[in-house]
């Protein structure tokens, strides 16, 4: 079955541009030209992946995006927030709010379609083996796409979960933001060195684990981050 794709806009000439390329590369799409109609459709129709304007009219995409994130029937939709706006700022907001990629407007929609790809790769975990990993308290099901504190699910993005399993396979070896993109993500784009600490500090705040203490992701200064591990 091809997967689909959620595109929201007001403009519909961009939506169309972008239905069309994805619709070369093999997914089915959805169109929704506000937000009410986007939640909408997210909520019916389930899509894999959803591509977000942020300036929409009546619910725009950052509030889309706050819901979707606090719904647990929802929360895992991966989101790829689209915007004119391209202040490190907002890409850092969005980041950290729960999206899992951010393209500035004006685009190559071939490279929506690539970023689309990516983070549906991320999503599923398609590329990973059947095990799971356990630092501290933190436990990552490979498998089953869960991670666990303490037994209790958390609640990760698709990117926070690839980031998360990087670490956890190598704890106490310190990676690079690149080092990081490269291996966890698949893909770069200027700037996006910043991102991985808007990822980082909100993988710190939903794992919950006390600095220094087994499965604290830790600040290595003039290189990037790395895992505590177990003693």
């Amino acid at each position: 079955m091809s997967q689909r794709i959620l595109v929201v806009d007001d403009d519909r000439q961009i939506v169309r541009l972008i239905r069309s390329y994805l619709e070369q590369n093999g997914f089915e799409t959805l169109a929704a030209y506000e937000g009410t109609e986007a939640l909408h459709l997210i909520r019916t129709e389930r899509p894999d992946l959803v591509v977000l304007d942020l300036m929409l009219p009546g619910v725009d995409g950052w509030e889309i995006t706050r819901i979707v994130r606090g719904d647990p029937a929802i929360s895992a939709t991966p989101i790829i927030m689209l915007t004119a706006r391209v202040e490190d700022t907002d890409r850092i907001v969005g980041l950290e709010m729960g999206a899992d990629d951010y393209i500035p407007k004006p685009f190559n929609p071939r490279e929506v379609v690539a970023r689309v790809r990516a983070v549906l790769r991320r999503a599923q975990g398609n590329v990973r083996p059947a095990h799971f990993l356990q630092v501290g308290p933190i436990r990552l099901d490979m498998d089953r796409h869960l991670v666990e504190r303490d037994g209790q699910p958390l609640d990760l993005t698709p990117t926070e979960f690839e980031l998360l399993h990087l670490l956890m396979r190598y704890p106490e070896r310190a990676f690079t933001r690149m080092e990081m993109i490269d291996q966890a993500l698949g893909y770069a784009y200027e700037g996006m060195e910043r991102t991985i600490d808007s990822h980082i500090k909100n993988l710190r705040k939903k794992l919950g684990i006390p600095k220094g203490e087994p499965g604290y992701i830790e600040t290595v200064y003039g290189v990037g981050y790395r895992l505590v591990g177990d003693a």
